[in-house]
């Protein structure tokens, strides 16, 4: 098997502050464990801004600027900016701050799908910020829009504009689909790198046999000319990433997609996540791949390239 690339989603815009104490928020914390998850053997670093005085997600140019140029002199580590941001903001608000930073990869969602955060809930009753629950609640009737338009758009904007690669995150079959239409039209070319997203309710269950599903669609559409990485939203992260590890894929974790190492315990750091993959890849016989390796897996422009 080829080496295996670990991505770390680092904080999102799922959570909510409430959720952990160990989220990260401001610029000094996501900066801190950027650099401490690319020391525990992440490759890419996938990055959501927030505002530092609320913890509210943000696509704001300022707030990333607060963090990138610390993780930039921090590590060798890809940065990796969400277009998805949040499905609250609109396609501009998203885009602002990758179109301003100039990275080497951006995240992609390959389609428009509803974003149910509402079991989060739970049976918390008291939060920090007054935006939290009416954000959660308010989730049964949010929809994440990412048209064609919005998407050819981007590939137009970060891709063909700005040199950035993607993470093509496909959060159902669809969604291949979606993506084969554009390789077709010339918009994409190799090496293709999917992100099967697995366990938002809205998407594709986390359950074994629609990985296989997954990947025997992938096969189909795209023979060779791919790679896939596994992420599961919340308990199946780690059972989710071993399995694509043994399939001869790349993986992701991060505190974005689960706030807890272990039944019952939340992480303490998104290090300690890295940590506990990048133990379970290695038992399997794979070799993790150093950040200069994935650019060259993934043909990126360098990270000499980037504006910030």
């Amino acid at each position: 098997m080829s080496k295996i690339i670990i991505s770390c989603a680092v904080t999102g815009s799922i959570h909510t502050p409430s959720m952990s104490p160990h989220l990260p928020v401001t610029p000094e914390q996501i900066a801190e464990q950027s650099i401490g998850a690319a020391k525990a053997g992440a490759a890419i670093l996938h990055l959501h801004a927030r505002n530092p005085k609320t913890g509210r997600p943000s696509a704001a140019v300022a707030d990333y600027m607060a963090f990138l140029p610390a993780i930039h002199a921090g590590t060798d580590a890809v940065i990796n900016m969400t277009t998805g941001g949040s499905a609250v903001m609109t396609l501009e608000e998203r885009l602002a701050g990758p179109l301003a930073a100039q990275p080497e990869m951006c995240s992609l969602n390959m389609g428009t799908m509803n974003f149910a955060l509402y079991p989060m809930l739970g049976k918390r009753s008291e939060w920090l910020q007054d935006w939290e629950e009416p954000f959660l609640r308010n989730s049964d009737d949010l929809v994440f829009k990412n048209t064609p338009r919005d998407i050819e758009g981007v590939l137009r904007r970060m891709g063909q504009e700005r040199g950035a690669r993607f993470e093509f995150e496909c959060y159902d079959v669809s969604h291949l689909y979606m993506l084969k239409h554009f390789a077709d039209r010339g918009l994409v070319q190799g090496p293709i790198f999917i992100q099967f997203v697995m366990g938002v309710l809205g998407g594709i269950a986390a359950e074994p046999e629609h990985l296989e599903h997954l990947k025997w669609t992938a096969d189909r559409l795209f023979g060779e000319g791919y790679m896939f990485s596994v992420l599961a939203a919340g308990r199946q992260q780690m059972a989710m990433a071993e399995q694509g590890a043994r399939m001869g894929g790349h993986v992701r974790v991060g505190l974005e997609d689960n706030l807890y190492i272990e039944r019952g315990r939340l992480a303490q750091s998104n290090a300690e996540q890295v940590e506990k993959v990048r133990g379970i890849v290695e038992r399997l016989g794979r070799v993790v791949a150093t950040p200069d390796e994935a650019r060259e897996m993934l043909s990126l422009k360098g990270r000499d390239a980037v504006a910030f």
